[in-house]
C-alpha cells in the first residue's frame, strides 16, 4: 500500500533515532503518484525508487575497499537523481562534482574526495581528457550503450542494503569557493532527513506540490532546499538541465510547479524578461531561496503572485537568518538564539549599530564583526580530510561563519560582506555589503561589486566593477549626481575606480568572486572611470593617468 501522506513522518516516530535521508526515500517505493517529471517524460516515486535501487546494486557491484564514495559529474538529468536517490539507499557517499573546476582542479576535486566511482555523461567526459584519476578505471557514461547494458545486468539493490545509520555520509558539498580554495562539507544521513522534514513542516509542502529543480544538482541548494523535500512531502520534482530564464513562466505552467528553489540572482534574470500581463496566471506558491536583492524579493512576489521566502543560511548548516513580517529593506531578518556579532580580535560581541538622521552607519568601525553561533557547534560535521579548515571553523567553542554583519536597535541582521571584504581607507574601517547595497540604488547598475585595491600611499581605496542595466550607458555626471544625492552615503565610501564590465565572475551557482576583479585592478581592457581628488567628477583612466 502506498505511504499514508496525510500523516507527517517525523523523527520523533523513531524514538531516540533521527530519521535517515535512505528512510525518506524507501518510503516512497510503492507511491504511484507522480514523482519525476523531466522534458516530455515522466516516473512515478514507485518507478524513481526502482531506478534508485538499480543504481545502489550497481555501485554496490563496483565498491571497493575504503571510502564508499561516488562521484556524480552530470547535469540536471534524471540519471542524475536516480543515483543520488541509490547511494542514499546504499549508504554511499556522493560527491558533487564542480562542472566549472578545470585540469589539475577538477581532479584535484576527484581524487581528494576519494571517489571510488565516478557517473558522468558524453557532454562532460570530454573534461576529463587527460586527467589521471584514482577511479579512472570506474567511470561510468550515462548515455552510453555500454552502461545501460550493464544496468540491465544489475540486481536492484534491497531498500535496506545500505546498512544506513543517522551517522552515515551522504555528501561531501564543495562550498562555493568565493574567497578561497573550495572546501568539502561533510552532510550525513541524517542531517539531510532533518533538513528534508524541517522544509516540509516549515513551507507547509505535500503530495500535490511540484518542485522545480534547475539549481546545479552538485550544490547543496538544489539537495537540501529542492530534492529533499520534494522525497519527504511525495511532491513531483520537475528537472531541468539549467536554468533558463526565457523558459522559467513556460516551464512552471506546463509542470504546474508550486516550489522554486533558487540561489544567487535567478530571480534578477527572470525579472529581466519581458513582463506579460498575465505573469500572475501561474500555479506558482512559493520562492525560496537566498542571496537575492530586496528590489528583486518584492517584483517577483508582485509580478508572479507568490510568495519569496529569502533567508541567509550557510553550506555548513550551523548559521541561519530569517526574514521575518516588519523586516526592513536591505535587511537579513532576524537570527535564531546564540547566533551574534563578534568582534574576532577581542571575542566580544560587538555593539548594535548606529544611525545618523539620514541612515547612515557611524559607528561600522564597532558595529560589524563576523557571524558567529554561540550554541551551534554540534551541528557542524566537519569538512573531509581538511582538519585545518574545521578548527578555523570552531574556534573557542563557537562557529565562526567566515561572513560579516551588523545589527540594529531592533535586532534585524544587515550583511557586511565576507571577512575579506574588509576595506580601510584614510584610516577607517568599513565593509563592502553596505556599499554595493547603496550603488545598486543607481538605475543605470545592473549589477554591482564593490573591493578594495591599493592605495599608492597607504591603505586601499574603493573599486566597483558593475554591469549596466539593458539601454543604460555610463554618464558620469549623472553618476555623480547620484551619489551626491544619497543622505546615507559614507564619507570614504564614494569609489574611487568604476569598471564598467559584461558581466561579473561568479561561481556556478551566481555568487561573485571578487578574487580575480581584485587582483586586475585597474589592470583591464575594460573601461574605467577613476575620480581625481575629493571632487566628485569621474574621468576616463588612461594609461598616462594610471597609478
Amino acid at each position: 500500500m502506498p505511504e499514508d501522506v496525510s500523516r507527517p513522518l517525523l523523527a520523533d516516530d523513531r524514538p531516540g533515532r533521527p530519521v535517515t535521508f535512505a528512510e525518506l526515500v524507501a518510503a516512497r517505493a510503492e507511491d504511484d503518484r507522480p514523482g519525476l517529471r523531466f522534458e516530455d517524460r515522466s516516473w512515478t516515486w514507485r518507478e524513481v525508487v526502482a531506478e534508485a535501487r538499480l543504481r545502489a546494486g550497481l555501485a554496490r557491484d563496483l565498491r571497493r575497499p575504503g571510502p564508499f564514495h561516488v562521484g556524480l559529474f552530470l547535469e540536471n538529468t534524471p540519471e542524475h537523481l536516480f543515483w543520488l536517490l541509490g547511494a542514499a539507499l546504499a549508504g554511499a557517499t556522493v560527491i558533487g562534482v564542480n562542472p566549472t573546476r578545470r585540469g589539475p582542479e577538477l581532479a584535484g576535486d576527484i581524487d581528494f574526495t576519494d571517489c571510488q566511482i565516478l557517473v558522468t555523461e558524453t557532454g562532460r567526459h570530454g573534461l576529463l581528457d587527460g586527467l589521471t584519476l584514482n577511479c579512472g578505471d570506474r567511470v561510468l557514461i550515462t548515455d552510453s550503450g555500454g552502461y545501460a547494458k550493464t544496468l540491465a545486468g544489475v540486481t536492484p539493490a534491497a531498500l535496506d542494503e545500505g546498512e544506513v545509520t543517522p551517522e552515515t555520509y551522504f555528501s561531501l558539498i564543495f562550498t562555493s569557493g568565493t574567497t578561497s580554495a573550495p572546501k568539502a562539507v561533510i552532510c550525513s544521513q541524517g542531517r539531510l532527513g532533518r533538513i528534508a522534514l524541517q522544509q516540509r513542516q516549515r513551507r507547509g509542502l505535500g503530495p500535490d506540490d511540484v518542485f522545480y529543480v534547475v539549481m546545479p544538482m552538485f550544490h547543496s541548494n538544489a539537495i537540501m532546499a529542492g530534492i529533499a523535500p520534494a522525497v519527504a512531502s511525495g511532491g513531483c520534482v520537475a528537472l531541468r538541465r539549467r536554468f533558463s530564464a526565457s523558459a522559467f513562466l513556460p516551464d512552471v505552467r506546463k509542470y504546474g510547479v508550486t516550489f522554486f528553489n533558487y540561489v544567487g540572482k535567478p530571480l534578477n534574470y527572470v525579472l529581466a524578461v519581458p513582463e506579460k500581463p498575465d505573469d500572475a496566471d501561474n500555479p506558482l506558491r512559493i520562492a525560496f531561496g537566498n542571496e537575492a536583492a530586496d528590489r528583486d524579493i518584492e517584483e517577483f512576489a508582485r509580478r508572479f503572485g507568490c510568495t519569496v521566502i529569502d533567508s541567509y543560511g550557510s553550506s555548513e548548516g550551523e548559521v541561519r537568518l530569517n526574514r521575518v513580517p516588519g523586516t526592513p529593506a536591505g535587511s537579513l531578518g532576524v537570527s535564531e538564539a546564540g547566533t551574534i556579532v563578534v568582534d574576532p580580535e577581542t571575542l566580544r560581541e560587538c555593539p548594535r549599530a548606529e544611525f545618523d538622521e539620514s541612515g547612515a552607519l557611524l559607528n561600522a568601525d564597532r558595529a560589524i564583526g563576523e557571524i558567529v553561533n554561540t550554541v551551534g557547534a554540534a551541528a557542524f560535521e566537519g569538512y573531509y580530510k581538511n582538519p585545518e579548515a574545521t578548527a578555523a571553523r570552531i574556534r573557542n567553542g563557537w562557529v565562526w561563519s567566515g561572513d560579516l554583519a551588523y545589527r540594529d536597535a531592533e535586532g534585524f541582521w544587515y550583511f557586511a560582506g565576507r571577512n575579506s571584504d574588509w576595506l580601510r581607507v584614510d584610516g577607517e574601517n568599513f565593509a563592502a555589503a553596505p556599499v554595493e547595497r547603496l550603488l545598486a540604488r543607481f538605475e543605470a547598475f545592473a549589477d554591482v561589486a564593490v573591493y578594495a585595491v591599493p592605495d599608492p600611499v597607504v591603505g586601499d581605496q574603493v573599486m566597483a566593477a558593475v554591469v549596466l542595466a539593458d539601454g543604460h550607458d555610463f554618464d558620469p555626471e549623472r553618476f555623480a549626481g547620484f551619489l551626491g544625492r544619497q543622505p546615507d552615503l559614507g564619507t570614504k565610501w564614494v569609489p574611487r575606480y568604476v569598471r564598467i564590465t559584461g558581466e561579473l565572475p561568479r561561481t556556478a551557482t551566481s555568487k561573485v568572486v571578487k578574487r580575480p576583479l581584485r587582483d586586475e585592478a585597474w589592470h583591464t581592457a575594460d573601461p574605467v572611470f577613476v575620480r581625481r581628488g575629493a571632487a566628485l567628477d569621474y574621468r576616463p583612466l588612461t594609461s598616462e593617468t594610471a597609478p
